[in-house]
């Protein structure tokens, strides 16, 4: 159902995000996330720059290489546009993730290695939703693999509720699971 019609409005920001997730030949992962804003107007920074309608003024790209655990091998990231000079300086922060694992406590540990003015906002907001675009690249693999332990994502919201009819029909044998008696 689309949303009810907007009053007269002019549009004077888009930002587009896009996930990607690939499997490796060598057996890892690479999930990018790419980031563009532009504006509908001439949009001037005092001292750093002009951008005409369209031109990205954030143009942001990482590669997070993982493996079947979840854990960060290598990253990549690209600034091919930023608003401010300084900006770039906050891409090396982000080899201090490699070695953290995209679960639970990724946000934290996201803050506690590029938080604040460590690293940039727009990477950060990246990363953190990097974990859910990995879990959705690997949710086949690793529900292939399910024997004693239910997939990550079961018990996470309201359609893989543990007695709901989603785990009932898919994951039947994790249906009432209960950690402290179910396998």
């Amino acid at each position: 159902m689309p949303l009810p019609a907007p009053q007269t409005r002019n549009q004077l920001h888009t930002r587009n995000v896009v996930f990607r997730g690939y499997q490796r030949e060598d057996r890892l992962w690479d999930i990018e996330a790419e980031l563009l804003d532009t504006k509908s107007k001439v949009f001037d920074i005092l001292g750093e720059g002009t951008w005409l309608p369209g031109e990205p003024i954030h143009d942001m790209t990482i590669r997070v290489t993982i493996d079947d655990t979840f854990v960060v091998h290598e990253i990549a990231v690209a600034m091919d546009g930023s608003p401010h000079a300084i900006c770039p300086q906050a891409q090396a922060p982000l080899q201090s993730m490699i070695g953290c694992t995209m679960g639970r406590g990724w946000r934290q540990a996201i803050e506690r290695n590029m938080g604040g003015i460590r690293g940039c906002a727009h990477l950060r907001e990246l990363l953190f939703n990097m974990a859910t675009a990995a879990f959705q690249t690997l949710s086949q693999e690793l529900a292939a693999n399910v024997i004693n332990h239910p997939p990550a994502h079961l018990g996470k919201c309201m359609a893989w509720d543990f007695n709901g009819d989603l785990v009932k029909r898919d994951y039947p044998v994790f249906y009432a699971f209960n950690k402290g008696t179910n396998p």
